[in-house]
């Protein structure tokens, strides 16, 4: 056992905040990435190791996990890296944990949960904001309703968001807005909307194709499951395109320009940003008899959350709490492990 980990794509925004945060928390990664020259540069800010891979460089990606137990991937968009990854922890043993929220992503890793058991490497997409708060609160809510047979998950207060997420949602505009129904995935043929509220009132709330509507069945096998947004106008925007404008925005040359523009803002939200935010989940779930159940999960800022639950996540991994196959969050840690971390409480709201 080496008892190293690596952090892969550590020159991103999200990257660097773990890198930084895993100095502050005394952990010595082996950082990983494309650009030498930024690896170089962040390596020395923290006095970590590092190695410049390529992700289609099969022999040296297999010789750098050969230096550790286990990877942490936040290089995206993952519907692009996550595969060349997966295969590489796969023939090296490497157990793979990465920061996706893309749906795709989970399912392509919930196909070869067989192969992972055979190689015993554990499969862990989604250890960040994007899914550990909600698979948690899913898991929660299943536990207070054991035969639910739809659950709704929404999400307020995300802010700012980071370069790869952006690019992450302008990638999915072509599929339209996802949810699941009788155990499947399917695009909604008008996008949901309701009244949420989060604490402070009811809020309107529209549909999204949030990574949970692929986790929060493998955890839970409640069939109807549907995740919101707090509104906004860009939400609004994107859920009032018709399939023409979203095929349109799917052609390379749109996302190209869309992906550009992008490049163009802010990187991500500052630390005052992330200090003083926060977001708020709201969790429902229904039977068949229309028996309901609610609650409202608080955390800190989904980057700072992030940084937070990944590590902690890499740690007991290290110290042999991984299962092999594809796993979500609250599969191995259980509903409660959310609460572990200062900032995160729940709030039953009836029963």
């Amino acid at each position: 056992m080496s008892e190293r980990f690596m952090i892969y794509g550590a020159t991103g925004y999200t990257g660097k905040l773990i890198a930084r945060t895993a100095k502050a928390q005394g952990l010595n990664p082996l950082l990983a990435g494309r650009n030498e020259a930024r690896l170089k540069s962040i390596a020395a800010q923290h006095g970590f190791e590092y190695q410049a891979i390529s992700l289609d460089e099969p022999e040296a990606l297999d010789a750098g996990l050969s230096q550790v137990d286990a990877v942490l991937h936040a290089a995206g968009p993952f519907s692009q890296t996550s595969k060349p990854m997966v295969d590489a922890c796969i023939r090296t043993g490497t157990h793979y944990l990465d920061i996706t929220g893309e749906i795709d992503v989970f399912e392509a890793c919930a196909a070869r949960d067989e192969e992972a058991k055979k190689a015993g490497v554990m499969l862990m997409p989604g250890v960040g904001f994007d899914v550990v708060p909600s698979d948690c609160l899913a898991a929660h809510m299943k536990a207070r309703l054991p035969d639910a047979t739809e659950l709704t998950l929404a999400i307020s207060g995300l802010g700012h968001m980071s370069h790869g997420t952006a690019k992450t949602g302008v990638e999915s505009i072509g599929t339209g807005t996802r949810i699941r129904r009788d155990g499947r995935i399917v695009a909604a043929r008008k996008t949901p909307r309701r009244e949420i509220d989060f604490g402070q009132g009811p809020k309107n709330a529209v549909a999204i194709g949030w990574g949970d509507v692929a986790t929060a069945w493998h955890s839970t096998h409640i069939p109807d499951i549907t995740v919101y947004f707090e509104s906004s106008p860009q939400l609004e925007q994107m859920a009032n395109m018709g399939r023409i404008a979203r095929w349109f925005a799917s052609l390379g040359p749109m996302q190209r320009a869309l992906k550009k523009r992008i490049e163009q803002q802010p990187e991500g939200p500052t630390d005052a940003e992330r200090r003083e935010g926060y977001s708020v989940l709201f969790g429902e779930a229904v039977n068949a008899d229309g028996q309901l159940v609610q609650s409202r999960l608080r955390t800190p800022e989904g980057y700072t959350l992030t940084a937070m639950t990944s590590l902690e996540i890499v740690g007991r991994v290290m110290a042999g709490e991984a299962k092999p196959g594809y796993q979500t969050p609250s599969s191995v840690f259980g509903p409660d492990f959310i609460t572990e971390f200062e900032g995160c409480n729940w709030q039953d709201l009836n029963g």
